[in-house]
């Protein structure tokens, strides 16, 4: 199987240089790694997508030490936005790679990281001094300057503390330890929980392109309860106690229930191809607040590429997609597997396609996860 082809966006450091080197590591500035950037959305889009329901959007206003630091969640009408001449405010608008053809671009570039980490990329409008505060991020980011100066300050100090008496995650205690200019094309890699804050010198637009970062706990309690929804293979087993003798504690748990309780569990977190299985729909499941729009089937099923909302992920048994999956081997799983990586089939290889695998491309269409593949000029 070709391989998709992953442009260059280290400036020369090789994929496996940066994973190795700097991935959950240390922070990287990266100058040029967009050379001559021109902004991939204008503002007028961006406030746009700021005023749809199903867009996450934050304004931040202040600079926590004339002004007060502010915070609304959207969505918000264009002319309600603070005037573009007023300093120390921000526009934050989430997943605007679902939305948006350059956005989601720029998101494939990322691609040499698993496409189950990545979250979604957020751009950032900031007037002169807009910013967030210091903070931390949970999560891998990459800070890539689109638009005017960003300067930043970092540091790698071990107390993630936060104030309590503002509307915003802020560090209580900020030490940083370099301070950096961004001009337009550079771009800033930070590992989870390293402390920054980001300060627009005159009008800014900054993409952060970001990566998920469950905790196991939350991991965990998501795949049991999934885990808990499926059907056993087998008949399921009830608790008994024809020993049981006569208590003086009534209220007292047998400790032959809390027994039960642990096998349960265990047989639970030991069915191996389901764990998979609930972990590939969840990772692939849509956010709340993306949809698509269905469509009638074409006349003819030509070359397809996955929709920028859609997620497809596939492991050695399922190929998941937006939260479903399908059990697949061999020659349907190859094809399925490519479309996965790559994003798209050609008209061939859809032809190629056994009926089985063609039926399935058919429902995705009908569901709005596939569109047709632009055909090149001149054929």
């Amino acid at each position: 199987m070709k391989k998709p082809d992953l442009p260059d966006v280290l400036a020369g450091i090789s994929p496996h240089v940066f994973m190795r080197d700097y991935w959950q590591k240390k922070p990287l500035l990266i100058r040029q790694a967009f050379p001559q950037m021109q902004p991939l959305i204008t503002r007028r889009e961006l406030f746009e997508l700021a005023t749809l329901q199903d867009v996450e959007s934050r304004l931040v206003l202040g600079d926590g030490v004339k002004q007060p630091w502010q915070m609304r969640r959207g969505p918000f009408k264009t002319r309600h936005l603070p005037a573009l001449k007023q300093p120390h405010w921000t526009l934050l608008v989430q997943g605007v790679d679902l939305h948006h053809d350059a956005l989601a671009a720029l998101r494939g570039r990322f691609r040499f990281i698993p496409d189950a980490r990545l979250d979604d990329v957020m751009v950032s409008y900031a007037s002169d001094g807009g910013g967030v505060g210091p903070h931390f991020d949970s999560y891998d980011v990459f800070l890539l300057q689109a638009q005017g100066q960003r300067r930043w300050r970092i540091g790698s100090q071990k107390k993630l503390s936060l104030r309590d008496d503002v509307p915003l995650k802020i560090l209580a205690h900020f030490k940083p330890t370099q301070t950096l200019l961004l001009e337009p094309g550079d771009m800033l890699y930070l590992p989870p929980h390293f402390a920054h804050e980001g300060v627009a010198v005159g009008e800014c637009m900054t993409y952060s392109i970001g990566f998920k970062a469950e905790t196991d706990h939350t991991m965990g309690a998501v795949l049991m309860g999934r885990l808990a929804d499926t059907e056993p293979q087998g008949a399921a087993l009830s608790y008994q106690d024809p020993d049981q003798l006569p208590t003086r504690h009534p209220a007292q748990i047998p400790a032959a229930l809390q027994a039960f309780a642990r096998h349960s569990v265990m047989q639970l977190s030991q069915r191996d191809a389901d764990i998979r299985c609930a972990l590939g729909e969840w990772l692939s499941e849509p956010k709340s607040q993306v949809w698509f729009d269905s469509q009638p089937p074409p006349r003819l099923l030509m070359g397809v590429r996955l929709d920028r909302k859609t997620q497809m992920l596939y492991d050695q048994d399922f190929v998941f997609v937006n939260g479903e999956s399908w059990r697949c081997r061999g020659k349907d799983a190859s094809v399925l597997r490519q479309l996965a990586d790559q994003r798209q089939l050609s008209k061939a290889e859809v032809h190629a396609a056994s009926p089985k695998v063609r039926e399935c491309l058919l429902s995705w269409w009908e569901a709005g996860w596939l569109n047709s593949l632009p055909v090149k000029k001149g054929k």
